[in-house]
């Protein structure tokens, strides 16, 4: 009796035993998906992480929505022309559409009118995606134009460079200026050349203050300046300051969630360095005491660009900045004979050539013979000069539902 015990309980435990080492081998099986399912995970954020450190132009940037409507206030001699050849060419690669004028400028130097956009008054559809043409700001009547959560963004440069090219390009449309013969005679007698009252005088004094939709002649008085310096502050999202090019464009690519390659661009409508006229030390502290009002804007919103800068990271800034230099330069590689910017006379294909304005020589650039294809067309697009490329899309954008 007692072995028949014995052998049932053996029996038990062996099937206890089975039992428990089935448990435990499906534990084991659990525990090891488990820790493979781990490392996979950490495998993919790694890769991810590398690539998007490493990789030159590629996809794998935070993953937010990009935005689209965008208002670009285009002041005049700011590098604003690149700008526009990037909002143009991101437009045009997703059918955006573009709130354009009926020739050039959007009614400048008048403030804006959302009538000044074409087929705007006979357009069903009152909303744009991007509206990034020459205007006077004015803000409630781009708020006419652009969808609500838009963002607003605009470009400023320090005064001195920016009278020096001023002078340049618009010797012969500005009174003031014509009057002189050089820069430096402007402004040791600007008292006695400028004539607020006549047409085209807002080029010699205070240029980006009256682009940004303000009396270019007030007096310089602090209580007048900080609230429009407030006000500006309230209605942009960005100023990016010329001077700083490319982490203007790191700042800005990350604002609106677009990736590096969004923003790859050559310096277009740029003069030749003969053409430029530097000034010394006394007549460019003369330059801002005339330009006051741009010198007080130019001041504030560099300080608040460099705290933005800050508040990105000082070295992420610097790592950004770096991708999209060797983009520039993979590109340049690419696309361009000789690899740099040539004289407009130099440039032998008709519409890539740029033309000269003023006293001002503008430089260009020559497409290498072997292009085809996309390579082609996104080379092409990114020499192409301001007015023929607006030329392009007013051909390409299809015709707005009638009102």
């Amino acid at each position: 009796m007692q072995v028949v015990v014995d052998e049932h309980l053996k029996r038990e435990n062996t099937g206890e035993i089975r039992m428990f080492c089935r448990l435990e081998t499906r534990t084991s099986q659990l525990l090891l998906l488990f820790i493979v399912i781990i490392s996979f995970s950490f495998t993919i954020r790694t890769v991810y992480y590398f690539a998007s450190q490493s990789s030159i132009g590629a996809s794998l940037e935070p993953s937010c929505a990009p935005k689209k409507h965008v208002a670009f206030l285009k002041t005049h001699k700011t590098a604003s022309s690149t700008i526009l050849n990037i909002l143009y060419r991101y437009g045009e690669l997703r059918n955006l559409r573009f709130a354009l004028p009926f020739v050039d400028h959007l009614g400048y130097p008048q403030r804006f009118r959302a009538e000044f956009v074409k087929d705007f008054a006979k357009s069903r559809v009152k909303e744009y995606d991007i509206i990034c043409n020459h205007m006077r700001f004015y803000l409630p009547e781009v708020m006419r134009v652009m969808p609500n959560g838009s963002f607003y963004f605009s470009i400023i440069r320090n005064p001195v460079q920016l009278a020096e090219s001023a002078f340049a390009y618009y010797h012969s449309v500005s009174p003031a200026f014509k009057r002189a013969a050089s820069l430096v005679e402007f402004v040791l007698h600007a008292d006695t050349y400028y004539k607020s009252s006549e047409p085209n005088s807002h080029y010699a004094r205070n240029l980006m203050w009256f682009d940004f939709g303000h009396d270019n002649n007030m007096a310089d008085i602090p209580v007048y300046v900080s609230a429009v310096i407030s006000m500006l502050e309230r209605t942009f999202d960005l100023i990016m300051v010329a001077e700083y090019f490319d982490e203007s464009l790191v700042l800005f690519k990350e604002a609106l969630c677009w990736e590096i390659k969004d923003v790859a661009h050559f310096k277009l409508n740029a003069r030749s360095s003969d053409s430029i006229s530097p000034l010394n030390a006394t007549m460019a502290e003369k330059v801002k005491a005339w330009n006051g009002l741009d010198w007080k804007l130019y001041c504030h919103f560099n300080a608040s660009f460099w705290q933005r800068v800050a508040n990105y990271g000082q070295e992420r800034m610097q790592q950004d900045v770096a991708r999209l230099r060797v983009l520039r330069q993979r590109l340049s590689a690419d696309c361009l004979q000789g690899g740099a910017p040539v004289t407009s006379e130099q440039v032998t294909a008709a519409r890539l050539r740029p033309r000269n304005f003023g006293k001002a020589k503008i430089l260009g650039y020559i497409l290498k013979a072997n292009l085809t294809g996309d390579r082609l067309a996104l080379c092409q697009r990114m020499v192409l000069p301001e007015q023929y490329h607006l030329d392009h899309l007013q051909k390409m954008q299809p015709l707005p539902p009638l009102a």
